[in-house]
């Protein structure tokens, strides 16, 4: 497993196109260079120039068309999307963002079923356009259950929408606008497009002081006829959150590549500043935060890389990436917030500085836990599958690695997003029981006492309405899935020993950590704080293994700076 570094290229591909895609991406930021980037961040200028060279280059219409809309190169592969995501977050999350609001505007588009309005999005596509999803609101955010945006119907058998939509990424510029709403009178979702240079649309104003135009638009009686509408009734609701299950997965992405810059750019700090007469990578806190760091970012790679390929490997039959993908929203930008503040413990006051990348990470990296569903609705998602996964395992084949050229049409055609209580995982005992490391077999005992805890001190009725109490449990459950996929995905992203038992270090300590916020919980039984403190362990210490691991983070000092 190496960390993303564009002087030694990108990964391998079965295609020459994908290669050249992120080549291309990559030569055009360097070439751009960090003053300018900085400068355009700064100055809160719209990236019209990425744009022009995305529809130049056509890379949405690759990456983003399905074969039947597109040309030889186009379809949706999760696997190569995944390193454009890293990419882009590694140079600037503005960049990223304009590429997530166009997914998830194409999602109502690709999952539904108006023909003429998918071939004017390839061709749109083809064009250089970018998308934009009109789903949240001014007053209720995203819950859908309350939107205020309707189209009333009038006596010739035609509709007039009228409302408006906020926090709406691209929507100023977008080729079109996939619109969620209720049908007057009825209790009937639908999902429309609009085009933004309409008359009867109205973009008010940019609601953020960023790069980005995040929208807020108003639809002034604006005719909507079949020929725009995508779906309508129970298809449109699942439609919405299809759509964000298949966006939700790119932020963790953005997250690794932001804190692999990051990373970089701390190192080579770090390795040439000189403090009381020793370089700062001489002190042992400091090695200690880049250890955890580095070992961070290499397991929030690993788990997303290994949510993949549950995800392209899906069916109607398997919906086990429902787990996976919303942790990689959640827990994947949650340790990516860790990584950053481990490393602006080194940098301190040099990560305030305008010309530093580090500037922008630091903020930004604050913003993917709160974007597609903040950390907690995506807990309340993930506790959801936690009784099926320690008590009722169900058999499925292992999975493999998953890297060909082919298209992830499953993503399209997920079916009603209902019934997550029935689904079932593979038994995640074996894999633990597998490894001998002795920070693993540490974690896997403090999982065995939380099992116990979930059967012999379950939550009370009361503690079940205590959302706080429910979080802290959801973060323990979801440290046992991150552990089992790290493991899962270490053969195949080689992950050698000394770097595994390091990774389950801090695994160990940050599952002492939540089961000692849990112990502190106003309303947790005897009982509940028995087990909790049978959870609280210390990681076994082997200095050995921690300088080899040291050596090695140590070795990435000046292996990649920013062009100028």
């Amino acid at each position: 497993m190496d960390l993303l570094n564009p002087r030694k290229g990108v990964r391998e591909y079965p295609d020459v196109r994908s290669r050249e895609i992120m080549e291309k991406t990559i030569a055009w930021f360097e070439e751009r260079g960090k003053v300018r980037l900085k400068e355009a961040d700064h100055e809160r200028e719209w990236y019209a120039d990425f744009i022009e060279f995305i529809g130049k280059e056509g890379i949405f219409r690759d990456l983003l068309t399905p074969p039947e809309y597109g040309r030889e190169h186009s379809r949706w592969d999760t696997w190569r999307n995944t390193e454009f995501n890293e990419i882009l977050g590694f140079y600037g999350l503005a960049y990223w963002y304009t590429w997530q609001v166009t997914i998830l505007g194409l999602g109502p588009i690709w999952m539904g079923d108006n023909e003429a309005v998918k071939r004017q999005t390839g061709q749109f596509l083809k064009d250089g356009g970018i998308f934009a999803f009109g789903l949240s609101e001014k007053e209720h955010g995203a819950d859908i259950y309350s939107t205020e945006v309707a189209l009333h119907p009038q006596d010739d058998g035609t509709f007039v929408a009228r409302g408006s939509k906020y926090y709406i990424g691209n929507a100023n510029e977008a080729a079109l606008v996939s619109t969620f709403g209720k049908i007057e009178g009825s209790d009937d979702y639908v999902f429309f497009v609009v085009d933004p240079k309409h008359e009867k649309y109205e973009c008010v104003k940019n609601v953020v002081n960023s790069q980005n135009y995040v929208a807020e638009y108003a639809l002034h009686d604006y005719p909507i006829t079949d020929a725009e509408i995508l779906c309508r009734g129970r298809e449109a609701w699942d439609t919405s959150l299809n759509t964000v299950n298949v966006g939700k997965y790119n932020l963790g992405w953005a997250s690794i590549g932001i804190c692999t810059h990051a990373f970089y750019e701390t190192i080579n700090h770090a390795s040439k500043r000189r403090l009381f007469d020793h370089t700062v990578t001489e002190f042992p806190h400091v090695q200690q935060f880049f250890v955890d760091a580095w070992c961070r970012l290499l397991a929030m790679k690993t788990f997303a890389l290994r949510t993949s390929d549950y995800m392209r490997t899906a069916s109607a039959e398997d919906r086990r990436y429902l787990l996976y993908d919303p942790m990689v929203k959640m827990k994947v930008t949650t340790q990516g917030e860790e990584v950053v503040n481990l490393l602006w413990e080194i940098m301190a006051a040099k990560g305030f500085e305008k010309d530093m990348y580090f500037e922008m990470a630091a903020r930004d990296i604050r913003a993917l836990p709160k974007l597609e569903g903040t950390v907690h609705v995506n807990m309340a998602l993930i506790i959801k599958f936690m009784k099926n996964y320690f008590f009722k395992p169900g058999k499925y084949e292992p999975v493999p690695e998953v890297k060909d050229a082919q298209h992830d049409g499953f993503l399209f055609a997920q079916g009603p997003a209902k019934g997550l209580s029935k689904i079932q995982f593979h038994d995640y005992k074996p894999v633990y029981a597998s490894q001998t490391l002795p920070n693993v077999v540490k974690f896997r005992r403090q999982v065995a006492t939380f099992k116990q805890l979930l059967m012999a001190a379950r939550p009370s009725k009361e503690q079940a309405k205590d959302f706080d109490f429910l979080l802290i449990l959801g973060e323990l459950f979801t440290l046992v899935v991150y552990g089992q996929m790290i493991l899962e995905g270490r053969q195949i992203h080689d992950l050698d020993d000394d770097v595994v038992d390091q990774i389950f270090d801090f695994m160990v300590r940050d599952f002492s950590k939540f089961a000692l916020q849990l112990y502190s919980k106003t309303g947790s039984t005897s009982l509940q704080r028995f087990f909790c403190m049978r959870m609280i362990r210390k990681p076994v210490v082997d200095q050995a293994r921690f300088g080899r691991v040291w050596s090695r983070v140590k070795a990435l000092d000046n292996a990649y700076q920013m062009n100028d």
